[in-house]
């Protein structure tokens, strides 16, 4: 396939373009900053509001794939032109350039709007999508974790230090980001099932307990941690210190504490993937091991 793949130079699109890539299909993938040469990818210049870059990025593909997002923004006005006119730029383009299979990343959080500015920015996003007229597919993706994943390494450190706050007691979906990787790909070839809604996982029937996670990340490099639930405005506390200390660099702001206290982020199996379409294929167990020996081989673990 011909894909058109924005948010390529993030955690989610980098994978993406290696799994595409290694699958011998070609991308068009937009960047903000020159990248160096790639077989397979053509670089374009350019953001979500730049009409013309966005032409050149669907010209002759088989389908849109749009990762690109905002997840952490110190405004609702950031979190709307990040995520939600980001994404009408996309459809409008990819409306004018004849792209009929788009597929969209949103997240579970679009599934509790009320809990915060990232999850209404989200469901508002995946409102415009659904009224596309377009062959769509809506991911909403778990917590994601992976080698690259700069989100999730905070709880591996704490891991290893031996000491995990967690949120309050509650039940997660993960999801290694080459099995998302693949998923995409999946959803965008074209006898593949369009006007859906997924949400999909590592396979383990109702998700992880937050005590279990942890535990696990404990295992995973090699420590059994002492696992602390956190009341949620501990959190919020927690994350009003994070953006004093680093600023525009916190990982844990206040609007992300808002739904990281939610009781319930498992998937719906009403919403799974066909399972002769996709299924996942990295134990959570092994990815995680995996993803330990990663962050020491680059230093930051």
């Amino acid at each position: 396939m011909r894909l058109a793949i924005t948010g390529g130079t993030g955690f989610v699109g980098a994978h993406l373009i290696d799994v595409a890539i290694a699958a011998g299909h070609q991308v068009k993938a937009l960047t903000r900053r020159e990248q160096a040469p790639r077989d397979g990818v053509e670089w374009i210049s350019g953001d979500l509001h730049d009409r013309d870059a966005l032409e050149r990025l669907v010209g002759d593909a088989d389908a849109v794939i749009h990762v690109a997002g905002v997840i952490t923004a110190a405004s609702a006005a950031a979190f709307e032109l990040g995520n939600v006119a980001g994404t009408l730029a996309m459809l409008a383009a990819a409306t004018a350039g004849g792209v009929h299979r788009f597929v969209h990343v949103s997240s579970l959080a679009a599934r509790e709007p009320k809990l915060s500015l990232y999850g209404a920015s989200k469901h508002k996003a995946e409102a415009l999508v659904h009224g596309s007229g377009l062959d769509w597919v809506i991911v909403r993706p778990p917590a994601v974790y992976g080698p690259g994943d700069k989100e999730t390494l905070e709880l591996f450190r704490m891991a290893k230090l031996g000491l995990m706050l967690m949120p309050p007691k509650g039940r997660v979906s993960v999801i290694h980001v080459d099995d998302l990787a693949r998923l995409l790909l999946a959803f965008a070839a074209p006898t593949a099932p369009s006007n859906l809604l997924i949400e999909e996982d590592d396979g383990r029937p109702n998700g992880w307990t937050h005590r279990e996670f942890a535990t696990a990340l404990g295992k995973a490099v090699g420590t059994k941690p002492a696992i602390v639930s956190s009341p949620g405005i501990v959190l919020r506390l927690a994350a009003r210190a994070d953006q004093l200390v680093r600023g525009p660099r916190a990982k844990l702001t206040v609007d992300r504490a808002a739904y990281f206290s939610h009781r319930n982020w498992v998937i719906e199996p009403k919403r799974a993937c066909p399972a002769d379409l996709w299924q996942p294929q990295i134990a959570t167990d092994e990815g995680l091991a995996q993803t330990a020996d990663w962050y020491r081989a680059q230093g930051w673990l």
